[in-house]
């Protein structure tokens, strides 16, 4: 990929200078790894963050706090809904398509949001949804009003000018979320032709897009039995690593059928981050779990937190970024600063 050569460059570089991981380790929090000049031309490799709805952004003083919490704590990556799963565009979009399907809520000016977070010295990733779109789905008058097929035309020349408008806005990142078909069967069906879907819409973004590419996968995705295509969403790991920067599978223990992988964010990360890195060299910027959920009994979610940062790290993972739906990371901060005072 374009960006695969700076990267292991750039591993080197911190490998030398000591900044990986150790077993057990905490992240480094403090001083940020780059200035603002140097950010420009900023590569996707070791990048740590958190993930920031557009009503958070918006929020009055919310991402001046954010950026000063990150930069203590020695995070250097946010990112920002630019679509969401409503199939809202958070800007003022000029999208033919989206204006007319009523997809465009102005919350936010993108380039006044890209400045602020490139002043301090971080990286900037575009959030987009792409398949789950119930504003497109309804103007088609798709069955069930929610999900647009893989492969449709409308759904995939859209999302591409969407992409460009994005980028062309100066995000370091477009990194796609639901890039799937709905989660509508059994796994264990022949589901290649889905998996195809999905991997040609990622060929022309990749043609499309100067910047990095990344997807959110379902964390099931890295495991061996993926690769036989035989789940109906359609991500297929190695298939969709041949045409994007980074993947970004969403780790959250709390959704495993297992009990045993609930009751262990280390394992659960840690293995499940193993099985998919020994599928593929890209970048692995895992999703971890900042939100209370089936958290194991006595765990407070600080501690839940780090356990799970302690098992990305220890996989080797190449960063990890923390999703909470309602953008607040109080437990964060606690969980980082218990992993310094290890």
């Amino acid at each position: 990929m374009r960006f695969r050569q700076t990267v292991v460059l750039a591993l080197l570089v911190a490998a030398v200078l000591g900044t990986l991981s150790r077993e057990g380790g905490a992240p480094d929090p403090g001083e940020l790894p780059v200035s603002p000049e140097e950010n420009a031309g900023a590569t996707p490799g070791g990048r740590r963050g958190v993930y920031l709805s557009c009503y958070a952004v918006r929020r009055p003083g919310y991402l001046t706090e954010i950026l000063d919490l990150c930069a203590h704590w020695g995070l250097d990556t946010l990112v920002v809904d630019v679509k969401n799963d409503h199939g809202e565009l958070s800007y003022d979009s000029q999208v033919e398509l989206a204006r007319k399907i009523g997809a465009v809520s102005p919350r936010l000016e993108l380039e006044e949001v890209v400045q602020s977070i490139h002043s301090r010295g971080m990286y900037v990733v575009a959030r987009q949804v792409v398949y789950y779109d119930p504003k497109l789905a309804r103007h088609l008058e798709l069955p069930g009003g929610r999900w647009v097929p893989p492969g449709s035309p409308f759904a995939d020349e859209y999302n591409l000018e969407v992409a460009l408008e994005v980028q062309a806005a100066g995000f370091d990142e477009i990194q796609f979320d639901y890039i799937r078909y709905a989660d509508d069967g059994a796994i264990g069906g022949d589901y290649a032709h889905r998996s195809r879907a999905v991997e040609a819409f990622l060929a022309r973004a990749e043609e499309a897009l100067s910047v990095a590419v990344s997807v959110d996968v379902f964390g099931r995705v890295l495991w061996p039995w993926n690769a036989r295509d035989i789940d109906p969403i359609g991500q297929n790991l190695e298939g969709m690593a041949a045409y994007v920067d980074v993947i970004s599978p969403m780790i959250y223990p709390s959704h495993y059928v297992e009990q045993e992988f609930k009751n262990d964010p280390y394992r659960t990360v840690r293995q499940s981050l193993g099985e998919g890195m020994a599928r593929t060299d890209v970048i692995m910027r895992p999703y971890l779990q900042a939100f209370d959920r089936e958290l194991p009994a006595g765990m407070r979610l600080p501690e839940y937190i780090a356990a799970q940062i302690r098992g990305a790290l220890n996989a080797g993972a190449d960063g990890y970024l923390l999703w909470n739906p309602r953008s607040e990371y109080g437990a964060l901060w606690e969980a980082l600063e218990m992993l310094q005072n290890e």
